[in-house]
């Protein structure tokens, strides 16, 4: 099927905020949240300084760390194109299916958020990456991704096709957004424990043994992701068992979810690798990408 002109643009932006969740997480796991200790400006300039002997005198020297600096400050400039790209989305949807509220306004709900993403980023760094503020950035962008992939399947779905689409999944509709919360929670939970691993390491505790320190919250953790496992297992079968053609799509959330699982694994015993601790975060944002479009496509009626 030939995209149209407003489709290559959402799924070009949705995969650049995809990317931008992936560059949040390197930010997060080499300890650059800070690298730029102030916002929206870094170490009081627009444009990052060239050493520590050109910081404005408010700032101490000992903070001035280039690598983090840029890595943060990469961050950012992303954020600022992940904006405009959205903007662009708002007023490409305006132009071509201002008719089609699902579409206007769902776009332009991504675009408010985005704002508000923008304002939280500021907020991450102003309470020094505090556990709680750090979780509501996070759920934010997954939010704005899953608005953007709603208004793409709304532009490009005929009843025809949505009826195709919904053949045998009419059931699972509400199992799926169950599945959904689900993993939204399992993310604002693991972005808890992952706040209180940093706690723990700035605390001086080893890295192999910070996992330790967490307590009951990592086990909540652990055990909500084999709970979505679980439910994916169930709509999976349910799909399967009605011959549906979207058991394809359940099987990519079943793969996720367990690939989630088992990233979790090697980074808990792993003594908590940065790479792991990206490719957890990484597939978690997928696994969330994946049952919302499994979602919209069980829906028995064109969105």
């Amino acid at each position: 099927m030939r995209l149209t002109s407003f489709q290559r643009l959402a799924l070009w932006t949705t995969a650049t905020t995809y990317f931008l969740i992936l560059v949040g997480g390197l930010v997060r796991a080499s300890g650059a949240g800070l690298g730029c200790p102030d916002w929206p400006r870094c170490f009081g300039s627009w444009i990052p300084p060239a050493s520590a002997a050109s910081l404005p005198p408010q700032f101490d020297p000992s903070q001035f760390n280039p690598v983090l600096m840029w890595t943060e400050y990469v961050n950012r400039l992303l954020g600022a194109s992940v904006g405009i790209l959205i903007f662009a989305t708002a007023i490409s949807a305006w132009r071509h299916h201002r008719r089609d509220p699902h579409i206007l306004w769902t776009t332009i709900a991504a675009f408010l958020l985005v704002g508000f993403e923008g304002w939280l980023g500021g907020r991450v760094v102003a309470h020094e990456l505090a556990a709680w503020i750090v979780t509501a950035h996070l759920i934010v962008a997954i939010i704005i991704v899953q608005l953007l992939l709603y208004a793409t399947y709304a532009s490009g779905v005929t009843g025809a096709n949505s009826a195709n689409s919904a053949t045998g999944a009419k059931g699972a509709t509400g199992a799926i957004a169950v599945l959904i919360a689900l993993t939204l929670l399992q993310a604002g939970v693991g972005t808890q424990v992952r706040g209180a691993v940093d706690h723990a390491l700035d605390s001086g505790i080893a890295r192999e043994l910070a996992i330790g320190t967490v307590g009951r919250l990592d086990f909540i953790h652990r055990d909500l992701a084999f709970v979505v496992l679980m439910a994916a297992t169930v709509v999976t079968l349910w799909l399967l068992s009605k011959r549906s053609p979207l058991v394809s799509w359940a099987f990519v959330v079943l793969a996720l979810a367990g690939l989630q699982i088992a990233v979790g694994l090697y980074m808990a015993y792993g003594y908590l690798l940065p790479a792991a601790q990206v490719a957890h975060l990484t597939v978690s944002s997928l696994l969330l990408g994946a049952e919302t479009v499994l979602w919209l496509n069980s829906r028995s009626r064109t969105v």
